[in-house]
């Protein structure tokens, strides 16, 4: 038996500091944009990228290529509008806000 294994029924006690993923809405806002994306052959997979300083969903075109974008969130950002960031392949920051669903209904996808 491993004593390491909790089992949670109820996570409300978690803090603010144990939360490292998108919350709820950040997530429905993401997949909604990934199925219009994906319906009109833009986008074909993704995948997430989980640590403790940051969250990534990442877009590919194919599923045997890298991500062609990263749609991250940072959880302890040096400035506030390094919140949400798009980042390309290589980690650059293509754009950023301090509100995730602005940052993506403004982004000219075809363009970017």
């Amino acid at each position: 038996m491993n004593k390491h294994l909790k089992l949670v029924i109820n996570n409300s006690y978690l803090n603010e500091k144990q939360k490292y993923f998108f919350e709820k809405d950040e997530l429905k806002t993401i997949l909604d944009l990934y199925a219009k994306m994906v319906s009109n052959g833009s986008w074909k997979d993704y995948g997430l990228k989980i640590s403790s300083k940051q969250v990534a969903f990442s877009v590919f075109k194919n599923s045997s290529e890298n991500a062609v974008y990263n749609i991250c969130k940072n959880f302890k950002p040096f400035d506030k509008n390094l919140k949400y960031l798009i980042t390309d392949t290589k980690g650059r920051i293509l754009k950023n806000s301090y509100h995730l669903e602005g940052l993506l209904k403004n982004t000219n996808w075809k363009k970017l």
